[in-house]
């Protein structure tokens, strides 16, 4: 998306607003789910043990509840990674961001990744949810991260994500990345960059490289630098 054209209110709608930090308590979510409420954030992404809390604070809004499956690492078996879903969603979640098997990616084990993803993949469509897949573009050759593309595609994700932000410092979200998956996935899935982005300047040159959603627990800051900046008010 062209960001001369991109008004706050648009740019708000396309930001997971996240607190996925192992130390996060009741109180940062329900500031999190406070602060989605009032910029008009698309979504919240949040630990399951969280989701039941952020349905209740949320209960009235257009906010989605993004609940994290398989992370940080990924490599937990596909029937758990489908029981995690499974339970965050009869929570209330409807948006699931899950973490490849990167070792199997790596290994070039295409069954294990495909089925890895299409058991979440299964659970969401149940309810009509998305899936995000985290390729953690940080730990992979560029081979590699096209083939994770195909195979999120093939297995019906929606989404295609760059990174947990897990990964060490760094290693989260680049512009170069983003253009890559989306020319993987061309016009068929979106794009999520996450991981890094920390103000409006690194978000709208995600946005410009091909993200349609991105990934951020500095949403406030980056909107209101998009505010103070030359870009236009939603009106």
């Amino acid at each position: 998306m062209s960001t001369s054209d991109l008004t706050e209110r648009q740019l708000a709608a396309m930001i997971d607003h996240t607190a996925l930090k192992p130390q996060t308590q009741e109180s940062h979510i329900l500031r999190l789910c406070k602060e989605a409420r009032t910029y008009g954030f698309g979504a919240i992404c949040i630990a399951p043990t969280w989701v039941e809390v952020a349905k209740r604070e949320l209960v009235g809004t257009e906010v989605k509840i993004a609940s994290v499956v398989g992370f940080p690492h990924g490599n937990t078996l596909p029937q758990v990674k489908a029981l995690e879903a499974e339970r965050a969603m009869q929570l209330g979640a409807t948006e699931f961001d899950m973490v490849i098997n990167i070792g199997a990616l790596k290994d070039r084990n295409e069954k294990v990744v495909t089925a890895d993803i299409e058991a979440v993949v299964k659970v969401a469509q149940t309810n009509s949810g998305l899936v995000k897949v985290i390729i953690e573009a940080a730990l992979l050759t560029e081979a590699e991260k096209q083939l994770a593309c195909r195979l999120a595609k093939k297995a019906g994700a929606d989404f295609v994500k760059t990174s947990t932000g897990f990964a060490g410092e760094g290693k989260g979200a680049t512009v170069e990345d983003v253009r890559l998956m989306r020319a993987s996935v061309g016009g068929m899935l979106g794009v999520k960059a996450a991981g890094g982005i920390k103000d409006c300047e690194t978000a709208l040159s995600m946005t410009e490289a091909g993200a349609t959603r991105l990934g951020c627990s500095s949403s406030v800051q980056i909107l209101e630098q998009f505010r103070s900046c030359h870009c236009p008010e939603s009106g």
